[in-house]
């Protein structure tokens, strides 16, 4: 089978599985919200921090302050209440507050609908400007995580160390209709079946298209 028909094969299995888990939360967030600026900001949240912690941080900073103007006007200590226990939780509070403001002051309250402005706020990567383009905006990205840049190793559509090397590799892979999704199947994946140091293989749906575990 050719690689990219093993590929679709394996999304449309994921896609048929994927009622069985919960979405991530920055995509729960961007559903119910529909506003690109809490998109980036749960984001920025959720690194390094489990979904049930960040949907809480969310809730309580957005509870008190839910736009640029009215985060930028809140002191760090308010911040870092309103979100710890995140981790890393007041450099995030610095980074949300500078954020906001730039926001506020350059772009007119507004996150901007482009993928290179959004590299322009300090603490933005490609992962989180891919997000707010995807799940804020609509907009084609391919946002690559832990789980998305581990998984395609394994099941090996690629041979990448650093995320930014995947996302690259993968842009010229995976067919553009399932960019969208891409990021919400493997997160899911990975933080209930593929997981990085005990892979449930036994009850994997793909382990068929899978060459680590035919190599196990």
């Amino acid at each position: 089978m050719k690689l990219r028909d093993r590929i679709s094969k394996t999304i449309e299995i994921l896609k048929r599985n994927s009622a069985n888990f919960k979405s991530p939360v920055v995509t729960e967030i961007a559903g119910r919200t529909k506003d690109p600026f809490k998109v980036l900001i749960s984001c920025l949240l959720s690194l390094r921090t489990k979904d049930a912690v960040t949907w809480k941080a969310s809730e309580r900073l957005f509870k008190i302050a839910d736009t640029p103007e009215k985060i930028s006007a809140l002191s760090l200590e308010e911040i870092e209440r309103a979100i710890y226990p995140v981790g890393f939780y007041r450099t995030k509070a610095k980074r949300i507050k500078e954020i906001s403001k730039i926001l506020k002051e350059k772009y007119n309250s507004r996150v901007p609908n482009d993928f290179n402005e959004l590299l322009k706020l300090k603490g933005v990567g490609r992962k989180t400007a891919n997000i707010v383009m995807v799940y804020g905006f609509g907009k084609e990205g391919l946002p690559i995580d832990t789980h998305c840049h581990r998984i395609p190793n394994r099941l090996g559509w690629i041979k990448t160390k650093k995320p930014e090397d995947t996302e690259k590799a993968l842009r010229k892979l995976i067919p553009k209709k399932y960019w969208f999704e891409f990021n919400d199947l493997f997160v899911q994946f990975g933080q209930n079946i593929c997981k990085p140091l005990k892979p449930m293989c036994n009850i994997c749906p793909i382990k068929g298209y899978c060459d680590y575990y035919k190599r196990n």
